[in-house]
């Protein structure tokens, strides 16, 4: 029995592309600003800040390519469509946020030793004006955040950038009334720290998935012990659970059974237990008959 959601069904953050879209345009306008900004300013703080809204515009554009790719019904070569897209999109995001984010700290530790001249008043502006773009983007993807990880990677980049915001306020404060330029370059290693832990568990997150991993909110034994508890199952085996998109997991069984003729029954029981029980939608449950596999020579269960 196969049951649940056809493969190239609307994924979890296809319900957010307005939104994702909207959020791309405020974030690449943005970025364009900064980076002249952070250059005239000489500011790495602004920079870093620049650097981490190029990726956020990228994650954005990723984030909606692959949505769109998701769309596309399935084929005899893809016969899931296009959805786990969206889990390649979050992997590239992740990815090139580390890199990035290794690129500033090397920066910030080279002007340890070489400072440089920072203005602080145009920072200070530019800093405000990026807190409010920031702000504006993490309203937008607040609510998918929850249920897609390809628009969890964008929102914690567009997060990332918002405490950046704040970093670089906090420099360019400091260097307007203590003249301590360090304070730029010691901010733009700090947002950079802050970031590196939430990208590797974004990483982690879509290489489980990759992986087959099972979906951390579902307790498989205990979805083992419910399916072999439903009257006329003698043993569930072969038990299967993963991820095939954020929000769309599947579930694979064989269940053993002493009466065939209950199969109808034990199906939709299983079939329930998944779907009510731990939110598996998309499941495959093989019957196979106890009487048939002891006389092909298997050992009585």
């Amino acid at each position: 029995m196969h049951g649940g959601h056809g493969a190239g069904a609307s994924t979890a953050g296809g319900k957010y592309k307005a939104r994702l879209a909207g959020a791309l345009a405020l974030t690449t306008a943005f970025m364009l600003i900064e980076a002249v900004a952070g250059l005239w300013t000489g500011s790495l703080a602004l920079l870093a800040d620049a650097a981490h809204m190029l990726t956020d515009a990228g994650g954005l554009a990723l984030a909606l390519l692959a949505i769109r790719f998701a769309e596309r019904p399935p084929s005899s070569r893809n016969t899931y469509g296009f959805v786990r897209t969206e889990i390649l999109a979050a992997l590239a995001n992740a990815t090139v946020l580390l890199v990035i984010t290794g690129f500033v700290l090397v920066e910030a530790y080279r002007r340890f030793f070489e400072p440089i001249e920072v203005m602080g008043g145009p920072m200070l502006a530019v800093a405000v004006a990026g807190l409010v773009v920031n702000l504006a983007s993490m309203r937008l993807l607040a609510a998918g955040s929850s249920e897609s990880l390809n628009v969890k990677g964008a929102y914690f980049e567009v997060f990332a950038d918002m405490l950046g915001s704040v970093g670089v306020l906090i420099a360019a404060a400091i260097v307007l009334t203590t003249g301590f330029e360090l304070a730029d370059p010691i901010v733009g290693a700090g947002i950079g720290l802050f970031i590196v832990p939430r990208a590797f568990m974004l990483l982690r997150q879509a290489v489980h998935i990759l992986l087959e991993g099972a979906p951390p909110e579902v307790d498989v034994a205990k979805l083992e012990r419910q399916l072999a508890a439903v009257p006329g199952v003698v043993t569930a085996h072969d038990l299967h659970v993963w991820t095939i998109t954020s929000g769309l997991d599947a579930m694979s069984v064989h269940l053993v059974v002493d009466d065939l003729s209950a199969s109808r029954r034990i199906l939709t029981e299983g079939s329930g237990i998944a779907r009510h029980d731990f939110g598996i939608d998309h499941t495959t449950i093989q019957i196979e008959d106890q009487a048939f596999r002891t006389a092909e020579g298997e050992r009585p269960i």
